[in-house]
């Protein structure tokens, strides 16, 4: 399958966007052994979210999906059955990593894998810890999924993540909360605190004192009815194809805006981006708002640090209007890029190429020099969801057709992806 983008003078009008993929995921695996029936509005239409819902069935628990509206019949921190057969994530690392604290606390053993893209991604980030909490875990060479867990009468432990990651404390916090003790988890770069914010939401007792965040465990979680924001990662795409195209104005309506996620707008910000933030309101502890983009050229700059922790999901789109920007785009301490459902760097590097565009890559990051233009061609998404959005953006400022090869990777996150992208052309 292809799909093919021709270049856009510019984009105008309003969206609103699925529902965030992180927030919804999570929703759903708190209610699932919560107490009742929750609701959850504006669930994400990804196919990555909707693996999390399988999962969650072939353990026992009844769901019900209308439209966006997600309804799931929880059964408690004990209501989860052995499955039938090996539960199936997909191409989703988030539902392998996070779902699989709540496993490790059955009386019964569980194997979970995915796809060909899943089963290259590396688990002992998540297996350590569970370890050490006292369940017994086996994988793939060690380290690659399938994963078979054997479940355990878990212990409280205070965890500290050799590396930033929000699925990594998740998953103890979930495996925290089978716990008689409090489980901690010290994380010296914040991540996204979607997990902290929820489990609050349906009536945890979970405290943060400077970089330590504790979980009292075996609380009792009643059920929500939850609206999900919509998806600030979703968002950037569009927030770097009205800067490629000087002269758009797009509006996005309900983006969720946690400040353990603006760091995106921060740096475009910085970068001199024009983006006006309006409406904001509160949903479940979640922050809510509308952007304005105004389009034109930016200066650039360079992600390092902290900065490439809060923004990895985003740099494969920002390394597209990097080139475009008057100064480039410098990223550094990104090695994560190599291991997501791509080598994002790797892939990043051969599309642009083929674009026209120079790149010079690192073992963790790259240089992507200012001031270039994109030449029509024909690039391919790899089987990444992220991949194949951020060169259809690239398509639009392109100087002829762009052709994109495996365009269907989209759905994993945002299968309304480029209808909502048609619908914004002027």
């Amino acid at each position: 399958m292809e799909y093919r983008v021709t270049p856009a003078a510019s984009l105008r009008g309003h969206i609103r966007l699925p529902g965030d993929k992180s927030i919804s995921h999570r929703y759903a695996m708190i209610a699932a052994v919560a107490e009742g029936a929750s609701k959850i509005s504006n669930y994400s239409s990804g196919a990555d979210c909707h693996s999390t819902l399988g999962c969650l069935r072939s353990l026992g628990i009844g769901i019900d999906v209308d439209g966006s509206t997600v309804t799931v019949h929880g059964q408690g921190l004990d209501g989860f059955q052995a499955p039938p057969a090996a539960l199936d994530a997909g191409n989703s690392g988030s539902t392998i990593r996070m779902l699989s604290g709540m496993l490790a606390a059955q009386p019964f053993p569980t194997t979970i894998g995915g796809d060909e893209s899943l089963s290259r991604r590396p688990m002992a980030r998540i297996m350590a810890p569970l370890r050490e909490m006292g369940a017994e875990l086996s994988a793939r060479d060690g380290k690659y999924p399938p994963l078979t867990i054997h479940g355990a009468k878990l212990r409280a432990i205070q965890y500290e993540p050799p590396m930033a990651s929000a699925q990594v404390k998740t998953c103890v916090l979930f495996a925290g909360l089978h716990t008689e003790g409090v489980t901690s988890v010290v994380e010296r770069v914040q991540t996204r605190d979607h997990t902290e914010v929820a489990l609050k939401a349906f009536g945890a007792q979970i405290e943060k004192s400077g970089p330590v965040i504790s979980l009292h465990g075996r609380p009792l979680l009643t059920a929500q009815d939850l609206y999900v924001p919509g998806d600030l990662s979703s968002a950037a795409f569009f927030l770097v194809a009205a800067n490629l195209l000087p002269g758009s104005k797009v509006v996005i309506e309900g983006v969720g805006l946690s400040p353990s996620r603006t760091k995106l707008l921060d740096w475009l910000l910085g970068a001199g981006a024009e983006i006006r933030l309006m409406d904001v309101g509160q949903a479940a502890g979640e922050m809510v708002g509308t952007l304005m983009v105004t389009g034109r050229q930016v200066r650039g700059g360079v992600i390092e640090g902290a900065m490439t922790a809060a923004l990895i999901d985003e740099i494969p789109v920002l390394a597209v209007l990097g080139a475009m920007s008057q100064e480039g785009l410098t990223v550094k301490d990104a090695a994560e890029l190599r291991v997501k459902e791509t080598d994002r760097i790797d892939t990043v590097a051969e599309n642009l190429g083929r674009m026209g565009v120079r790149i010079a890559t690192t073992a963790d990051g790259f240089h992507v020099p200012g001031g270039q233009r994109f030449r029509g061609a024909e690039v391919d998404s790899f089987g990444d969801h992220r991949i194949a959005m951020a060169f259809a953006v690239a398509g639009l400022a392109a100087d002829g057709e762009t052709t994109i090869a495996n365009p269907e990777a989209a759905s994993v996150s945002f299968p309304e992806f480029y209808a909502t992208l048609e619908r914004l052309r002027d």
